[in-house]
């Protein structure tokens, strides 16, 4: 990297929210309200790094496409199942998982009164202390003794 190229990173911590702002316009061609000064910093500084050194190859790009259609944890594309009729697949289904809920095998961890709680997402349910529970609602109710939306409770 080149001495220029340095010397605009290294500016970046020097600017206010608004120039911040101001540049992340001219440059994305958009306004943005973001009040997150390292996120800025960091778009644009990738922006700038990426304008000295090249993008992304093409063959690294298809890679990403691929292993997101394939593993993408925020859709669960993999818990999906292929559902075909009349020998079309269909693939605009809703998912059978509430779309809040981490990929089945995800250890969820929350600190309460100074105990550590482990949950283990399952393909349909949850384990807690070794035993199966139907919602996370249900640990909630175990661990605190009252009602707790379970969502709530593990910030998930």
């Amino acid at each position: 990297m080149d001495d220029s190229t340095l010397g605009e990173l290294n500016k970046l911590k020097d600017k206010s929210l608004k120039e911040l702002q101001a540049q992340f316009e001219l440059i994305f061609g958009k306004k943005t309200d973001s009040p997150n000064e390292v996120f800025l910093q960091r778009k644009i500084a990738y922006w700038i790094q990426e304008r000295a050194l090249g993008g992304l190859s093409r063959k690294a790009k298809t890679k990403i496409a691929e292993l997101i259609e394939k593993y993408d944890p925020v859709n669960n594309k993999t818990l999906r199942p292929k559902i075909t009729t009349s020998g079309k697949e269909l693939k605009n289904l809703p998912s059978m998982r509430d779309k809040r809920l981490p990929i089945p095998g995800t250890t969820i961890r929350k600190k309460y009164k100074g105990k550590e709680i482990e949950v283990r997402v399952l393909e349909k349910g949850f384990e807690y202390n070794g035993k199966f529970y139907r919602s996370l609602s249900g640990i909630t109710r175990v661990v605190t003794g009252s009602n707790w939306n379970g969502y709530d409770f593990f910030d998930v």
